[in-house]
């Protein structure tokens, strides 16, 4: 069984956000950055996987010399290499065309990611990569059971989840419950040093999207505390301040 299992590398849920060159990149100075919670999902059933089958669990990440960290995060989860792609993505297609470039190269039976990453949210990856790779994609993932070379899968659709048993090779976008994060012990930790990490260029592609400018959300207003028992001033407030009724 080979295992890929892309990550993203994305600021903290917690941090502090501010753009620069008039507000066209992100401003990454004093931002911690975290391996992406969904992707820790698709990372951590991984590497169960990997240790109820055999095989090599790779992780893949899309991105510049500041991932690094995160990187050696996953290998010390249980990663046994690790491929980034020595790109500043712009957008999803060029993040997945990067993905099916080196899973063309691998033959990976398993290609697993998050739902969705957490600062662009476009939730569209894993469908790009299975399209270029001609093989079944699904999302969002919530149970993944394997029996050889079938798969079963549930995942969220609307109105409420579906069961589906298919075959490898696949790609899916992971979301809780599928497994628990894991936590990387000082073995890990200290063994992930020596794993390999491959750093390669990116496949040459016209830029398809570039960001115009970004805004931060608008602060939240005042909150004004109306007494239970005092209904007419909630009422008429809503009328002429908040205009929903």
């Amino acid at each position: 069984m080979k295992i890929l299992v892309c990550i993203t590398n994305v600021p903290d849920t917690t941090a502090k956000i501010s753009f620069t060159d008039n507000d066209t990149k992100l401003n990454k100075n004093g931002v911690q950055y975290i391996i992406g919670p969904y992707d820790d999902y698709a990372l951590a059933r991984g590497v169960e996987i990997k240790e109820q089958t055999g095989g090599t669990l790779t992780v893949l990440h899309v991105g510049e010399a500041d991932a690094d960290p995160q990187i050696r995060k996953a290998l010390a989860i249980g990663a046994d290499d690790a491929i980034r792609v020595n790109a500043d993505p712009q957008d999803s297609y060029f993040t997945a065309a990067q993905i099916a470039h080196i899973a063309r190269q691998n033959s990976y039976d398993l290609i697993l990611m998050g739902r969705e990453s957490i600062d662009f949210n476009s939730g569209v990856v894993h469908g790009l990569v299975g399209e270029m790779l001609g093989v079944p994609s699904y999302s969002p993932v919530m149970k993944l059971e394997l029996n050889g070379t079938t798969a079963t899968i549930a995942r969220e659709i609307d109105g409420g989840k579906e069961t589906l048993t298919v075959t490898l090779p696949l790609v899916l976008g992971c979301q809780e419950p599928i497994a628990e994060w894991k936590i990387p012990n000082m073995r890990g930790i200290m063994t992930a040093r020596t794993k390999p990490l491959q750093v390669v260029e990116p496949v040459g592609l016209d830029e398809m999207t570039a960001p115009e400018k970004f805004t931060l959300p608008a602060p939240k207003g005042a909150c004004k505390m109306i007494p239970a028992e005092d209904a007419a001033s909630l009422i008429r407030l809503l009328q002429t301040e908040a205009k929903v009724l």
